[in-house]
């Protein structure tokens, strides 16, 4: 059973509404966009794993996907975590095309492709920290301790994975996603009996759904771009001009005269990604460029969201809406 499902993160997103808000000239376009590529290889890769692990039974496997709870005074984040009655299971995943080699002297991943070589950091001692972290937190929050186990699986089939002669324990820990079910159940087989009753088991579910907290930090700061630098208005999604026109209650495009009634959301999830939680009637009237202050407050009064306050000092809490 999918407990948390995955969905594509807020990092992502937020790295897709700065690049559509961003003149096509801005210096930090190729350094934003190399991001992007990279944190979608990554989403890419743990969601390839999907289909591998529809095989297991629902009945007996939690799974949360990109999973992020709190170890004080930090954070740690999981790809996948599965919780059964015996034993807890972290994957963690890597989309990392070309040769791939452990170093187990100086602890390092270094993947060799079209002749050059690049360093990563040993995933091996990633998982090892999130086993430790992960059994301190469900000591923490009273919960029966588990067996856990962990894999760090290789997403790409292409993949050639290589390893020292004395490393051949590697295998039992790295695998190609295709591995991923008969590996679970050999794990299985090799456990003493261990097992939590349905009760404790409910109550650590509860407990992680519960307490997994998203990543929302700011991505401007993060490149140090202000709000200044961002195109405003809506943002038509048949030709991509922007801004569109309000007229009569309905967005018009001049170009490709598209008209279409909800657009100003895809714009406000914008403001909402890169820029704040709530706005104002003022704020919506700046970013979406339109001058009445009376169809702002249409608009914002259609959306149905929470506000507080009264009159102008009312603010508003920006949803992320569906797209």
């Amino acid at each position: 059973m999918i407990v948390k499902p995955r969905k594509i993160p807020l990092s992502i997103r937020k790295l897709e509404a700065l690049i559509r808000r961003l003149p096509p000239y801005h210096p930090k376009l190729p350094l934003i966009s190399d991001e992007l590529n990279k944190k979608m290889a990554g989403y890419k890769g743990e969601s390839s794993l999907d289909f591998y692990l529809g095989f297991l039974d629902p009945k007996q496997y939690f799974i949360f996907h990109d999973l992020r709870l709190r170890d004080d005074p930090r954070f740690f984040q999981i790809d996948t975590l599965i919780v059964t009655k015996s034993y807890l299971l972290i994957i963690e995943v890597k989309n990392i095309a070309g040769t791939i080699h452990f170093d187990p002297l100086f602890n390092q991943l270094i993947r060799i492709k079209d002749g050059k070589e690049m360093a990563f950091p040993d995933p091996l001692i990633q998982v090892k920290r999130h086993e430790l972290q992960l059994k301190k937190w469900f000591r923490n929050n009273g919960l029966k301790e588990l067996p856990i186990c962990s894999f760090i699986v290789i997403s790409n089939p292409q993949t050639v994975i290589r390893t020292t002669p004395e490393n051949s324990l590697l295998s039992q820990k790295v695998i190609h996603r295709e591995a991923l079910p008969s590996k679970i159940i050999q794990f299985e087989n090799s456990l003493h009996t261990c097992v939590i009753s349905e009760k404790e088991l409910k109550k650590a579910i509860r407990l992680i759904k519960k307490q997994h907290t998203e990543l929302d930090s700011s991505i401007m700061d993060k490149y140090n771009i202000s709000r200044n630098e961002l195109i405003k208005g809506v943002l038509c999604k048949n030709c991509l001009k922007l801004p569109l026109e309000r007229k009569h209650g309905t967005w018009f495009c001049s170009v490709c005269l598209e008209k279409c009634n909800h657009e100003h959301k895809a714009a406000l999830n914008d403001y909402r990604l890169l820029i704040s939680k709530t706005i104002t009637n003022s704020q919506l009237r700046d970013f979406l460029k339109i001058e009445s202050a009376a169809t702002a407050t249409r608009i914002l009064h259609s959306m149905n969201i929470p506000y507080s306050g009264i009159n102008k000092g009312r603010v508003y809490q920006l949803p992320l809406f569906e797209e």
